[in-house]
């Protein structure tokens, strides 16, 4: 039986999500980079699927390259499978920077902060047809983490799997909890201020759809279904990679839930695995500084949560990447890289730590202070934030690096 293929560029937390799913559900996985996939790896060992993690779409297409994008599409063309969830969905669509499997394109934000929601929706789901199981409520619980939206086209060879109905439990729109806000009086200031706060554009709008490519097929998913214990959602990804894959899953219950903080260290004692419990333990008193001065908080056992312009999704991303690293024992690629490597990301971690405590005492600062009094410069924090962080949707500064030796180092440890 084929493997499925796992492509790691520019997934990082999400790619370990996948990982994770795909490795509970007990099918033949394989990670693979965007470099093999423009030498030829699709064609010469076509997998049974190509699963495409969440992250930023554009940064994706840029790393296939172009002879990279041309493979994904020969393959699928071919009659490969393609299953994209969030940045991989949007990468699958039409676009500058995308694959151009579905015809579909990305829709854009009127209101940007409408693209700041996460958590639990409920969804109306197509029939129990093909990729849409029996046994879901009529209604399943699928979680979403910052989705961009799908632009419907009149295409009929594009199939709707599952439509956004209403906000679940823990849904959230940037740092509100809408289950902690009273309906009534939210009503009432939007009304009153003009805000956009529920997310009623959300209500109708697709979050999956299917459709064919050539002799293969995609499915592409807002909704990332292998979230950890998310019963719906899980259940759904099993029957799809048995649709998609041809085989069923060895195992089908939700995935196990992922604790960052009951993952041990896996490495053997030495250099190499004691600069990764540093850099874990460094990180780990930095979050709970945010969280001790009411930047950051938890959300789940693998998720922070963060008031809003706090860089808390790029802090999350790193530590739960050197949490899961350090679990995992080193195979001699790994440990060859980690060896050359550790010193140097040692010393650059206690630079970037360094700055950002000091960040992270000025934003509460600036919060305690706020914009009537005199004090600390927006313009600075903002500058100071790019400095540590880089741009939005563009990792750099002093964390880039940092994050781009842990990307290694995983990719490494996963190819086994």
């Amino acid at each position: 039986m084929s493997s499925i293929f796992l492509l790691w560029d520019e997934s990082q937390i999400w790619g370990l999500l996948a990982w994770r799913a795909l490795a509970h559900f007990g099918l033949p996985l394989r990670v693979v980079t965007a470099a093999q996939v423009a030498g030829g790896l699709l064609a010469a060992e076509p997998p049974a699927v190509l699963v495409v993690p969440g992250g930023t779409a554009r940064r994706k297409f840029e790393r296939l390259g172009e002879a990279g994008v041309a493979a994904v599409r020969s393959y699928v063309q071919g009659g490969g499978a393609y299953l994209g969830f969030c940045g991989g969905a949007g990468l699958g669509l039409t676009g500058p920077h995308g694959l151009g499997l579905c015809p579909w394109k990305r829709r854009a934000f009127t209101d940007r902060l409408q693209h700041f929601v996460s958590g639990h929706m409920r969804v109306e789901r197509a029939g129990a047809t093909g990729l849409a199981p029996s046994g879901l409520p009529a209604q399943p619980l699928l979680p979403v983490w910052w989705p961009a939206r799908f632009e419907p086209g009149h295409e009929p060879e594009v199939r709707v799997l599952a439509a956004y109905v209403a906000p679940g439990p823990d849904f959230w729109v940037a740092d509100l909890p809408l289950a902690a806000v009273p309906r009534g009086p939210l009503e009432d200031l939007e009304a009153q201020y003009g805000l956009a706060i529920w997310p009623h554009a959300m209500a109708g709008q697709p979050c999956m759809v299917e459709g064919t490519y050539g002799q293969g097929r995609y499915l592409l998913s807002y909704s990332h279904l292998e979230t950890p214990a998310s019963a719906d959602a899980n259940f759904w990804l099993a029957h799809i990679l048995g649709v998609l894959g041809k085989t069923a899953p060895a195992q089908a219950g939700p995935v196990p839930a992922w604790d960052l903080d009951a993952l041990a260290l896996a490495w053997p004692p030495g250099p190499g695995g004691a600069a990764l419990f540093k850099a874990r333990t460094v990180l780990g008193g930095l979050v709970r500084q945010g969280m001790d001065n009411l930047l950051l908080f938890s959300r789940t056992p693998w998720l922070l949560g963060w008031r809003r312009g706090i860089p808390g999704a790029a802090l999350n991303s790193l530590l739960s990447m050197l949490a899961q690293a350090q679990a995992i024992a080193p195979n001699e690629a790994a440990r060859a890289f980690w060896d050359e490597r550790h010193a140097a990301f040692s010393e650059a971690l206690d630079l970037f730590a360094h700055g950002l405590s000091g960040y992270l005492l000025a934003e509460r600062l600036a919060m305690t202070l706020g914009d009537n009094e005199a004090g600390l410069n927006h313009d600075l924090l903002r500058a100071q934030r790019v400095a540590l962080f880089g741009p939005p949707m563009a990792p750099g500064g002093l964390f880039g690096p940092l994050l781009a030796d842990i990307d290694e180092l995983l990719a490494r440890l996963l190819a086994g």
